[in-house]
């Protein structure tokens, strides 16, 4: 007897289990089968990303399906329209040998008519998406009201997308007496009410810890600058030749431009985002699943429902506002028992929301430092060794061997592989040789002591003043985003905003002050000069010149609009706006559009 038909799974079920190769269930499977095949229950299981669930409720509700009866049976709500799809062909695969039953997919971005074209031919099993099911239970296309079986899976996800609605109108429609199947990575209170309100005494089973990361994966963070983010992405690329990943961005703004730049900058990379297309969202995932990309860089709700085994490293580019999500991210890699990475690029400020996932995680993170320069050279250059010694000869080169003999003539064997490695090692080199350190040292306490004594602030931090403020537009959200984007910083390196009437002050790290001063030199809104100085209190008021600071048109500029309306209006949408940077040469100015963080 096999393993799963000790579970208790029927013969159509085993020969395609046999077909598809599986040969032990996962922990998730083998507790969660028996309960569902033995009893008419309700279940919350809990599971990492990457362990069977599909298989899980899959082969049970497959098995319990009157395949002879064309009436919708079986309910499979999920996140996103390639979870939907995914999890629909593999109850395809699953149900290969059972004749007559039916499972389609509903979802959005796809013609409704032929979906229900599908429905109404018959489907025992409908596997949807939240919004494009409601949608079709209003039209009246689709009946729940006689279902036995309905499925929540990655349930959490669903809620952390904003369906709670939705789903509490779907299970609203379906009968009290169905058995109801909740799967989900981690419990967050949300998905806890729902399942105190639509289920019945549930069963519970946990895979590993509640909350917790799983232990195929192991958890780095980087400690850097905030301007320095991509260069430190980069860097982990070029340290990890073999990366095959997934780079997770908090806006499809900040997603786009960082996946514009690397492909730019020769790496093979792609976006994922809502803003894309369904046939561009389809085209780039069939090229990540080949590996023609390397690095997918996605929002966390574009990245639902990626299902790739291989995925070696997740790439934190900024942290997500939930715990959660951190969750799921780093589900994406270490699946299907397989190890994988999740990175973490942070600044000093964020080194609290590490402590804070590693609770609830129950795992611990290692301080690990971006690679230096030369560092990378070397690791590159013993990857083209290994690269060159294991590549199959191609036979075809036979032809061309006595030429290229003729211009090698001469060359000893060092003399040849030194010039070999050489084509590959050079070009890092030259990129790498001489760049700075980009590691942030956590500073010890008297440093920080010595940072507050040195610039006139408390903590390590430095105050500046800026003139701009409520006449302008501003309160302090939409000022901290005009600095975040102009400065092209974090929004946690800028803290403190305080928004005046025609001025405001902020603070900073000290080490960004140099780079926030240079920004602020000879800068202009709207033919109108912004000027930051360094002040000369920790909670503002009056203001001394700092020697960096080239603020010398401020007065001037002042002067100019004493008594008359200022040029250019800085409106709360101020922040969205791009500034323009005056270079001054040879008593000439002339207008240069700043040069992005990317």
């Amino acid at each position: 007897m096999t393993k799963f038909e000790a579970l208790g799974l029927n013969s159509a079920l085993l020969n395609a289990i046999t077909d598809l190769g599986f040969e032990t269930p996962s922990e998730v499977q083998e507790k969660s089968i028996p309960i569902l095949l033995e009893d008419e229950t309700d279940l919350v299981a809990l599971a990492q990303t990457g362990t069977g669930k599909t298989a899980a409720f899959g082969f049970p509700l497959i098995q319990k399906i009157d395949s002879n009866s064309r009436t919708t049976q079986g309910l499979i709500l999920s996140p996103t329209r390639e979870l939907c799809l995914q999890i629909t062909n593999e109850m395809q695969l699953y149900s290969k040998y059972v004749q007559g039953l039916n499972t389609v997919a509903i979802y959005g971005g796809a013609s409704i008519t032929e979906q229900a074209r599908q429905i109404k031919r018959g489907a025992q099993i409908v596997v949807a998406t939240p919004g494009r099911m409601k949608d079709m239970i209003g039209r009246g296309i689709i009946d729940i009201s006689k279902i036995d079986y309905c499925i929540l899976d990655e349930a959490d996800e669903m809620l952390n997308m904003g369906f709670y609605e939705d789903i509490k109108d779907i299970l609203s429609n379906t009968p009290k007496e169905k058995s109801t199947w909740l799967f989900s990575a981690t419990m967050p209170k949300e998905v806890a009410t729902i399942a105190k309100k639509f289920m019945h005494h549930p069963k519970e089973i946990t895979v590993g810890t509640k909350n917790s990361g799983v232990d195929t994966v192991q958890h780095e963070y980087y400690l850097v600058g905030g301007r320095d983010r991509y260069s430190a992405l980069k860097r982990l690329s070029d340290a990890n030749p073999g990366i095959f990943s997934v780079v997770f961005c908090r806006t499809k703004r900040d997603t786009q431009k960082v996946a514009e730049k690397l492909i730019e900058d020769g790496y093979n990379a792609g976006a994922l985002h809502g803003d894309l297309s369904q046939n561009q969202r389809d085209l780039v995932m069939n090229a990540f699943r080949k590996k023609q990309i390397q690095m997918l860089v996605a929002t966390d709700v574009a990245a639902r429902g990626i299902d790739v085994d291989d995925i070696t490293h997740v790439i934190n580019y900024q942290l997500p506002d939930e715990i959660e999500t951190y969750t799921h991210r780093s589900g994406r890699t270490g699946r299907a028992g397989k190890s994988g990475i999740s990175m973490v690029i942070i600044t000093r400020s964020e080194l609290r929301k590490i402590h804070a996932i590693e609770k609830k995680i129950k795992q611990n993170f290692i301080a690990k430092k971006i690679p230096s320069g030369i560092e990378i050279c070397e690791i590159q250059l013993y990857h083209l060794a290994n690269k060159i010694r294991t590549t199959e000869i191609n036979e075809e080169v036979n032809h061309y061997l006595p030429a290229i003999h003729d211009v090698l003539e001469g060359m000893d064997r060092d003399e040849l592989i030194q010039k070999i490695v050489s084509v590959e090692f050079t070009r890092f080199y030259n990129y790498y040789n001489k760049t700075k350190d980009l590691n942030s040292v956590e500073p010890d306490r008297r440093e920080k002591n010595k940072g507050a004594s040195d610039d006139f602030s408390s903590n390590g931090s430095v105050r500046y003043f800026i003139n701009v403020g409520e006449r302008d537009g501003y309160d302090w959200m939409s000022l901290k985003d005009f600095l975040k984007d102009t400065l092209q910083l974090d929004k946690n390196d800028l803290f403190r905003v305080d928004v005046k009437e025609s001025f405001s002050f902020f603070n900073s790290e000290a080490a960004l002050k140099d780079q926030i001063l240079e920004t602020f030199t000879d800068f202009k809104v709207n033919g109108r000069f912004v000027n930051v100085e360094v002040s000369d209190s920790p909670e503002g008021g009056r203001r001394r010149r700092d020697k960096g600071a080239k603020g010398k048109r401020d007065g001037r500029d002042r002067n100019k609009s004493k008594g008359k309306k200022r040029e250019g209006s800085f409106s709360k949408g101020g922040s969205r706006r791009s500034g323009t940077k005056q270079v001054t040469s040879s008593g000439n100015r002339r207008s240069k559009k700043r040069d992005g963080f990317y």
